[in-house]
């Protein structure tokens, strides 16, 4: 049975096909609308599994709109009469869009819709669920998904266990922690359902000085797990606003206007929440393991893409092991609702082997060399064609000459990381790389750290981390003692300016503030491509990690096809751009006509 599973209509619209339960595709919609987090019904991702030229048997969404509307409308008649707001915002949207999703679908699938099937649906949380579990090594285990909300459900507690996924426990809307760090997202001046990793890199700069006033005042927190949000201080149940003027006056501050300086206290509240935020995830991570029993967990929904969180629960021992799905957002409930049919009614029979079925995550768009070798003829440029073997090499050498690489190779990441296809690469020990990076390839703010890709092998010699796997780009662990550098003048007090250009260990590009690094492991059976790469330039440096963020600039999705790729290199200061076997140098290109207009809106100031 061929199960297409799509997600649409709040933000990370997806699609994902699922064959007998191997995952044959999946895709974000932005990818190929180039509109980040694209809420719109997914054609293209839609066509693109479609492509692979399977019968499509069942369609399934991943949210249940009538829950939806319960809640929506039980949110109106309470807030009324505050009311009019929230329903300008959203009665059109909900009554012409979610409520006949099954008649948007259709039209977009065409004549590839099932004959006489009817759309199919998942609860939201359900989706997120199942994303995790199926996917994930093992048997048995504790599941739990965290996101702002999903019908009524804004964190769930359950237990896999074969076939079968149970709900055990459900924190409800409007009492939720997705919502929570958003808020706080959004007081720091960062875009919401955007800016949430911006605010958990923002916080390792501040010191949680406001940790017992958010708790004392903003939200409850019980022992168990459960969270209690105190409306007085919110504004999203009655319109369009997270945060109240209590908010604000309680800080003392009003909220952070994009693009402008950092100052201190916001770097303070944002590690406050960060610590909050732990708390919280750590006390629902013991109660998963206790009310399951089971020495596994898996997670997904927004907040599990919180990798300091994720790092917190694996270093305290909670669980024997973990596993996040890669897509934990809203775009993995594509994936998650197809499973979730095929496993509890189309009758899959699930066989783990003790390896996740995710395929590396690598489940999007790939190109042939004689596609991209025709698209550079096309527009002249100047490359040059090599063999694998020499490629690897070719690649390490330009890394350990300080060159800033463009990687564009196999299937697309499905999620938000760049897991070595769509990244892009350069040297961990160059102490001023992660100034480079920032503000002349990605063009964002300074303080943003860069994760190190490190093969699997050689993890334990960089990072104390509780396991040799982290594939996914989604746990953050401490950087060695041994490799530390202690003797810089990084103060708590001190501006994110004076402090985010110290070399704190020795590899620097990719050490943050606090000394943590958010770990990618590569392994030659996962990614043999860029296995090959990293093994070559430890071959040259000794150095068994570089640096990879996500083949984009700030406020663009990763970069899908060649095109992308080259007009992203164009237009910025990346030194060198391999499309598969194919290596184009900046220098040996014609001036880029559109570069200079393009990069006076990118580029800061």
């Amino acid at each position: 049975m061929n199960i297409l599973g799509i997600s649409a209509l709040y933000h990370d619209s997806a699609a994902a096909l699922v064959c007998d339960g191997d995952i044959i595709a999946a895709a974000q919609e932005e990818r190929f609308t180039r509109i980040k987090a694209d809420a719109s019904i997914p054609v293209n991702a839609i066509s693109y599994c479609l492509s692979f030229g399977k019968k499509i048997d069942k369609v399934v969404y991943y949210d249940n709109p009538f829950l939806t509307l319960d809640r929506w409308l039980t949110n109106v008649i309470e807030a009324a009469p505050q009311n009019e707001k929230i329903i300008d915002k959203s009665f059109h949207h909900m009554m012409s869009g979610r409520l006949w999703i099954h008649e948007h679908l259709k039209k977009a699938l065409g004549n590839k819709w099932p004959k006489g099937g009817k759309l199919e649906v998942c609860e939201h949380h359900i989706s997120h669920g199942a994303s995790a579990f199926y996917p994930s090594p093992f048997e048995r285990a504790a599941i739990l998904t965290v996101d702002g909300v999903g019908e009524w459900a804004t964190t769930t507690i359950g237990m896999g266990d074969g076939e079968r996924i149970e709900i055990l426990e459900q924190t409800n809307y409007p009492d939720s922690l997705g919502l929570l760090y958003s808020a706080f997202t959004y007081y720091c001046g960062f875009k919401v359902n955007f800016g949430e990793y911006k605010l958990m890199g923002l916080a390792p700069y501040g010191e949680p000085v406001y940790e017992e006033l958010i708790k004392k005042e903003i939200v409850g927190i019980d022992p168990d797990g459960g969270l209690h949000l105190n409306q007085k201080y919110f504004n999203y149940m009655t319109n369009d606003s997270l945060i109240s003027d209590a908010f604000c006056e309680l800080f003392n501050m009003q909220p952070r206007r994009p693009e402008t300086n950092i100052s201190k206290p916001y770097t303070d509240i944002a590690a406050s929440i960060q610590k909050v935020t732990e708390e919280i995830m750590i006390n629902l991570a013991r109660k998963a393991r206790r009310i399951t029993g089971c020495g596994k967990l898996v997670m997904a929904g927004g907040t599990a893409l919180n990798c300091v969180a994720n790092g917190r629960i694996l270093e305290d021992g909670i669980f024997d092991d973990v596993w996040i799905q890669p897509a934990a957002g809203d775009a993995g409930g594509a994936l998650g609702c197809a499973l979730y049919y095929g496993y509890n009614k189309a009758g899959w029979k699930r066989m783990t082997e003790g390896r996740d079925s995710q395929k590396g995550s690598y489940l999007g768009p790939s190109f042939t060399n004689d596609e991209i070798e025709k698209s550079l003829n096309d527009k002249g440029c100047k490359y040059h064609r090599y063999d694998d073997k020499k490629l690897y090499k070719k690649i390490a050498g330009y890394l350990s000459e300080g060159k800033v690489i463009g990687l564009f190779h196999g299937r697309m990441e499905y999620g938000p990381r760049a897991l070595g296809n769509r990244s892009i690469v350069a040297s961990a020990l160059h102490e001023d790389m992660q100034k480079k990076l920032n503000l002349k390839i990605k063009f964002r703010e300074s303080f943003r750290p860069f994760a190190p890709s490190v093969l699997e092998e050689d993890v334990h010699d960089y990072f104390e981390l509780k396991t040799d796997k982290s594939p996914y780009m989604l746990l953050t662990a401490p950087v060695n003692n041994e490799i530390r550098i202690h003797e810089n003048s990084h103060k708590k007090d001190a501006g994110i300016f004076e402090t985010v250009n110290e070399k704190r260990s020795m590899i620097p590009a990719v050490t943050h503030v606090d000394y943590s690094a958010r770990i990618q492991t590569v392994s030659k059976d996962a990614n043999p491509f860029f296995y090959n790469i990293i093994s070559a330039y430890k071959e040259l440096t000794g150095c068994g990690l570089i640096v990879n963020t996500s083949f984009n600039v700030r406020g663009e999705p990763i970069v899908c096809s060649p095109e992308d790729a080259w007009l992203c290199f164009m237009r910025t200061d990346m030194d060198i751009l391999v499309l598969e076997n194919h290596i184009l140098l900046k220098e040996e290109q014609e001036e880029f006509d559109d570069a200079k207009d393009w990069r006076s809106i990118y580029e800061p100031d």
